[in-house]
């Protein structure tokens, strides 16, 4: 099957690389936000870690990897013109604090500025921009820092994710009309397997999307123009202020594992010069705030977490030890439906279908997430410092998973994890060269390093 976007998305990565590793960037003070902005190279094992649609140049103004830091569009409409869902009314307060010169009659919009800039001739909201349905405020209010997953922005006390017109490596990253609704449906429902969770596991936290707000102008139809609708639409997520530890400092993951030390986040620099039992003890401790909360999520709640690196912050104390690990961006996060039958009832079908993967299908993204990405990824970091470590290291994988069947039970699809069955690998080359949603992407299997006898025969 031809694919003659792929060539492009290759060319588009490296001329990103490229521009990222010869543009001058100002580099962030704060610890986290310098980790989120550390990733010049991306995800090392995706075809087109780096892919974007647009010039590499044009990005200056808005890339993490440029330590972008600017204020928001912001927009005046109508009230009838707004559109929003909360989890509790106090939720919007972040989307109306910026401005105080909106008029009466009118609701506060803020806008990335760069989807401004793509959606400002669009003829709709050009002839509310001319009737004053909509005023162009222009940018104001606190900046705004770009974190590593581009459109989600975040000023210190919350993370705001935007809809961007621009393909990412596997997709157009707006935010449709269901991830909207389900991002506000998934912090109302989870809020009793989120509660148990953090009783269990105090070491772990679950960043909640409780709200969103988008621009609701008629098209010809009557009902709101879909173009608009999406395009505008904000998700407010909960800041960091509201789930970390006292007393840490919490980094991203993907920086931490990153296979250049391009920031203080990352492995090498976090640990310093350590000897290999520190290393294994600094592995372990991970580890365990990391792995016993995805599981139970899945196991105890049907709850499909995606903990890959760019979905989870380790939180560090003053000695670099982890002490906490945040999972955040509700748009992977999925419901298993014979757990959340009644939920997803509940919900118009086109928010609960996409919310939603049957059991085998949110096993495959869990394993995959959280050990072919996340914890293979890391390992792999910690083993460049410590090559003879690599088998121990794998060990301390096994020790966890097994802890963990012995505590809370071991259901058969974690006993074969155990028995060393295959681990799936998300395809993502040929995901992006059959142009697949990644939702849609297959997997590959992988010879699994867990099994007791593989091990056993590795340290001999």
């Amino acid at each position: 099957m031809p694919n003659e976007e792929f060539l492009e998305q290759v060319a588009s990565s490296h001329a990103s690389v490229t521009t990222a590793l010869t543009t001058p960037s100002t580099s962030a003070t704060d610890a986290y936000l310098a980790s989120e902005q550390s990733l010049l190279f991306g995800h090392r094992f995706h075809p087109t870690p780096k892919a974007r649609t647009g010039d590499p140049h044009a990005w200056s103004a808005y890339a993490p990897e440029a330590g972008a830091v600017f204020p928001l569009r912001h927009l005046a409409v109508r009230e009838h013109l707004i559109a929003e869902e909360a989890a509790d009314p106090s939720a919007v307060a972040p989307l109306d604090r910026p401005r105080a010169d909106v008029p009466d009659g009118y609701r506060l919009l803020p806008a990335h500025p760069w989807q401004y800039e793509t959606l400002r001739d669009h003829p709709i909201l050009r002839a509310a921009l001319g009737r004053g349905d909509v005023l162009d405020l222009g940018p104001g209010g606190r900046p705004f820092a770009a974190t590593a997953s581009v459109r989600t922005l975040y000023d210190g006390e919350t993370f705001l994710k935007f809809s961007l017109n621009v393909r990412i490596t596997n997709c157009l990253r707006k935010n449709s009309t269901y991830e909207l609704s389900g991002a506000v449906a998934l912090t109302r429902a989870l809020a009793p397997a989120l509660a148990d969770l953090a009783r269990r596991f105090p070491g772990s936290a679950v960043l909640r999307e409780p709200a969103y707000r988008t621009l609701a102008l008629p098209g010809p139809d009557g009902t709101p123009d879909r173009e608009l609708f999406e395009g505008f639409g904000v998700i407010v997520r909960e800041g960091l202020p509201a789930r970390l530890a006292p007393g840490t400092t919490p980094l991203l993951a993907a920086a931490v594992a990153d296979e250049y030390p391009t920031s203080a986040a990352q492995i090498s620099r976090l640990l310093g010069t350590p000897d290999a039992r520190a290393a294994l003890d600094w592995w372990s401790a991970y580890l365990d705030l990391l792995i016993p909360p995805v599981l139970a999520a899945y196991f105890d709640h049907g709850l499909v977490l995606e903990p890959h690196l760019q979905n989870v912050l380790v939180c560090v104390d003053r000695t670099g030890l982890p002490a906490q690990v945040l999972f955040r961006d509700l748009e992977g996060t999925k419901l298993i439906p014979e757990h959340h039958a009644d939920t997803l009832a509940a919900l118009p079908p086109e928010v609960a279908t996409p919310m939603t993967y049957d059991a085998q299908r949110g096993w495959d993204r869990v394993v995959y997430c959280l050990l072919v990405n996340h914890v293979a990824e890391l390992l792999a970091a910690l083993a460049d410092l410590h090559p003879r470590a690599e088998a121990a290291l794998w060990h301390r994988v096994r020790a966890t998973l097994r802890a963990y069947a012995d505590r809370h039970g071991c259901p058969p699809r974690l006993a074969a994890l155990l028995a060393g069955v295959p681990l799936p690998a998300k395809a993502n080359l040929l995901t992006r060269w059959e142009r697949k949603a990644d939702r849609e992407a297959g997997y590959v299997r992988l010879p699994s390093p867990l099994a007791e006898d593989i091990l056993t025969g590795s340290t001999r």
